[in-house]
């Protein structure tokens, strides 16, 4: 959708995810430390999760795939207008066909954290290849717009390829905490650009235009780009910050318990001595 809704809604995906990958990964690294006070340490537990993860990323997929088809001014399935011979509403194709490949990443989290048919790596495999292919379409999605609206995808750009590269370097170091937080800003910031782009194009409820063609626009924003950057990674900070705090509170917790326990223990056990 070539209008605010339809960058605010991928916007939205990817900083949903974005936001639960800031919270899981700081979860699962500090749960390898603690696997005492953490259901989720154990590998069943986040398999799970990746499972669950599948399955909402499916219906996000479907859902984003169902409005660019089917919003008023959407193509409604159709490709070609043959009265007036031409492509109708390749926009909405070609986000319809990004959304696609991110529901078929989806697909393939459910079977293979569900079955035992896939090897577990292809999740990485598919999702690096659905953001490999997000960016491919933005390649050619420019042709014959304005200085700024390309200059604003060509931003964006940057974060999709950085993360498909760091998703497929997943599927040989799974696991690796440093990837996966790297994944997981890069998320963050696609899903905020998106918003950005959205404000800057189609700006909502009557905000003044921005002027297209002035450079000092560019400058602003590629500056503007790096400020998302370190939103993002603030976000990380302060959720892994809080996540730590948490786990090393509970194991402390546990070990106190433990250790009172074991006096009571020890106390009854000189009880029955000097008894």
């Amino acid at each position: 959708m070539g209008n605010f809704k339809g960058h605010a809604l991928p916007g939205s995906f990817f900083l949903l995810f974005g936001f639960w990958w800031s919270v899981k990964y700081p979860l699962k690294y500090a749960c390898r430390k603690n696997k005492n006070v953490c259901y989720f340490g154990s590998r069943a537990g986040f398999q799970r999760l990746e499972f669950v993860e599948g399955i909402i990323k499916a219906v996000f997929a479907l859902i984003g795939m169902v409005a660019e088809q089917f919003v008023p001014d959407g193509p409604h399935l159709k490709l070609y207008n043959y009265e007036e011979k031409h492509w109708d509403h390749l926009m909405n194709w070609q986000h319809a066909t990004m959304y696609l490949f991110y529901g078929i990443s989806g697909l393939v989290d459910i079977v293979a954290h569900g079955t035992n048919t896939l090897p577990v790596a292809m999740d990485r495999m598919m999702l690096s290849l659905a953001v490999f292919i997000e960016g491919f379409l933005f390649c050619y999605h420019l042709h014959g717009r304005a200085m700024l609206d390309v200059h604003v995808h060509q931003l964006l750009l940057f974060a999709i390829f950085g993360a498909a590269v760091c998703i497929f370097l997943e599927v040989f170091f799974r696991g690796s905490v440093v990837l996966e937080m790297l994944r997981t800003s890069l998320c963050i910031l696609q899903g905020s650009w998106f918003w950005q782009i959205g404000f800057v194009l189609y700006p909502p409820n009557g905000s003044p235009e921005w002027n297209q063609t002035d450079h000092t626009n560019m400058m602003f924003l590629t500056m503007c780009y790096c400020w998302h950057y370190a939103f993002a990674l603030l976000v990380l900070a302060v959720n892994y910050t809080i996540v730590s705090w948490a786990v090393r509170s509970k194991a402390k917790q546990s070990q106190n318990l433990e250790m009172g326990l074991l006096k009571t223990s020890e106390r009854d056990q000189e009880s029955e001595d000097e008894i």
